[in-house]
């Protein structure tokens, strides 16, 4: 009886998995404000609040410009607030992987992130179908190893594009890192990535596994995991919300349509 009442009930719900990437993506929640777009031509010379408010040192002002580091932020929008000429601007923009770090820099010659570009044919022939990833938390505090979880529940359904997270780095086509890679976990994270079989990739979730986000400069920490491992895509955040997450997986292989 129980079982005809539980199959009833599934069956009335209907699927649960969102129609993305073929459909529209969520909406991102009120509070995340999404990618940072940097407007110089609103920007003084003189001002320098946002540096100032700044709790990453994500922004830095030099020569009498602004560079706003992006692998570097918490998305925490006190820039935003502080800035009384609105030079720097949320956008509701989930799109924030990028593949080189210097392409998270935003400045007056570059005021919107590069994102992504997929890898190229040959790594996309061997993992566009079929991507293991060995998960290593190094440091973390547990919101991006959250976050990252999420996609594994019914609503995302990460395994529906053949991405699944696995036990054994011997298993993997590559690492998932995230936190700022503590002394601790140093070794751990070189035996991992040591452990996966060629050709492999690594990918730096959240601004501690990018640059070390708060922690940057601390002794203890390595500043992120690029010192460590080559780093194959970077998806800032702190953490970075589910869809970010998503989407630069699938830039990464090409999973997208050109116009998204």
């Amino acid at each position: 009886m129980y079982i005809f009442d539980t199959l009833t009930n599934r069956l009335k719900r209907g699927c649960m998995t969102m129609a993305f990437p073929k459909g529209p993506a969520p909406d991102l929640p009120d509070r995340h404000g999404g990618a940072l777009r940097l407007d110089p031509s609103k920007c003084s010379a003189t001002c320098a609040l946002c540096v100032e408010v700044c709790p990453s040192q994500a922004i830095v002002r030099s020569n009498g410009q602004l560079r706003l580091d992006l692998g570097r932020c918490l998305f925490c929008a006190d820039c935003v607030t502080a800035c009384p000429q609105g030079a720097i601007q949320q956008t509701n923009d989930h799109r924030l992987a990028a593949r080189r770090r210097e392409d998270l820099v935003l400045s007056p010659a570059q005021t919107e992130m590069r994102l992504a570009e997929a890898l190229d044919e040959k790594m996309r022939r061997l993992f566009g179908r079929s991507l293991r990833l060995r998960q290593v938390s190094a440091g973390g505090c547990g919101a991006c190893e959250a976050d990252i979880n999420v996609l594994g529940t019914i609503g995302w359904d990460l395994s529906r594009f053949g991405i699944q997270y696995v036990a054994s780095p011997r298993h993997a086509d590559g690492v998932l890192i995230t936190g700022p890679v503590s002394k601790g976990m140093e070794l751990a994270l070189r035996k991992t990535w040591e452990a996966v079989p060629e050709p492999r990739i690594a990918i730096a979730v959240g601004a501690c596994a990018i640059s070390g986000g708060p922690f940057a400069g601390h002794a203890q920490t390595n500043d992120g995991a690029g010192s460590i491992v080559p780093i194959d895509l970077h998806i800032p955040g702190c953490p970075p919300h589910p869809l970010t997450i998503l989407d630069g997986y699938l830039r990464l292989l090409d999973r997208l349509e050109k116009n998204r």
